[in-house]
C-alpha cells in the first residue's frame, strides 16, 4: 500500500495538453479561471477568447497550453478523477473488513465535494459540479473510442476498476461487478444533477444522502 500511495500524484495524460499548465503562473490561472467561467455560462457558450478575457490575457496564449477547449475539458476531467483517486485509496487504506472498505469508496464517489485548501488555483467544489453536468459530453462524441486508445479517460476507469475489485472482494461470485461499480460512479453524478435540476424524480435531500442508497443496494444484492 505504501508503493501504491506514493505513486499516486494529481497527474493527467500528457497529451491532453500543449505545455502543462501546472509549470506556470499563467497556466494555474487558465486552470483556475476556466472553471470557474465554464461553471457560470456553461461548456457550450465558453470559448479561448472570453477565458483569455476574463484573465486578461491573449487568446493565442491559452492555445499554447491546450489545443482546444475539448482537451481542456479532458484535462481538467482528467485532474478531477485523479483526486479522487487519490481520496479513495486514502480512504480505503488499512481497512480489512471488505464491505466497510466498499462503503468508504461510495462515500467518496458519491459525497458532495468541499474544497481542498492545500490545493489554491483550483476550486475543487466548483469543479465537482462541472463534471456534474458537463462529464458526459467528454465521452459521447464520434472521437471516444479513439481518446479511449489514447489513455484519456484511464484514471476515470482506474477509479471504477478499484469498485470493481471491492464489490469482488465482498463477494467474488457477484456477477455483476463491472456493471454495478460503473453504475455507482455514473449515477452518482446524474443523481446529483437530478437533485439540482429535477427534484421530483430523485429521493435525494439533506436527510436521505445518496452513499445510504447505494450502500443499501450493494447489501441487497451482493451480499
Amino acid at each position: 500500500m505504501t508503493n501504491l500511495l506514493a505513486n499516486l500524484s494529481i497527474s493527467v495524460n500528457e497529451k491532453l495538453y500543449v505545455k502543462n499548465p501546472e509549470t506556470s503562473d499563467l497556466g494555474k490561472k487558465i486552470i483556475e479561471h476556466s472553471i470557474l467561467l465554464i461553471h457560470e455560462i456553461g461548456f457550450e457558450s465558453f470559448t479561448f477568447k472570453k477565458l483569455g478575457d476574463k484573465i486578461q490575457s491573449n487568446e493565442s496564449s491559452i492555445y499554447r497550453y491546450f489545443e482546444n477547449k475539448h482537451k481542456l475539458l479532458l484535462y481538467l476531467s482528467s485532474w478531477y478523477w485523479s483526486w479522487i483517486e487519490y481520496r479513495l485509496v486514502f480512504a480505503t487504506a488499512n481497512v480489512s473488513d471488505p464491505m466497510e472498505k466498499l462503503a468508504n469508496a461510495i462515500e467518496i464517489v458519491t459525497e458532495e465535494i468541499k474544497d481542498d485548501l492545500s490545493i489554491t488555483h483550483i476550486n475543487e467544489s466548483i469543479l465537482n459540479k462541472i463534471i456534474i453536468g458537463e462529464f458526459t459530453k467528454t465521452f459521447l462524441t464520434k472521437e471516444v473510442d479513439e481518446e479511449n486508445k489514447e489513455g484519456y479517460f484511464l484514471v476515470y476507469k482506474s477509479v471504477v476498476n478499484r469498485i470493481i475489485l471491492m464489490i469482488e472482494e465482498v463477494n467474488p461470485d457477484y456477477k455483476y461487478a463491472k456493471t454495478l461499480a460503473s453504475t455507482i460512479v455514473q449515477g452518482a453524478l446524474h443523481q446529483h444533477y437530478l437533485k439540482e435540476h429535477f427534484k421530483n424524480i430523485t429521493n435525494l435531500s439533506e436527510s436521505n444522502c445518496l452513499a445510504d442508497f447505494y450502500i443499501d443496494l450493494i447489501k441487497k444484492t451482493v451480499l
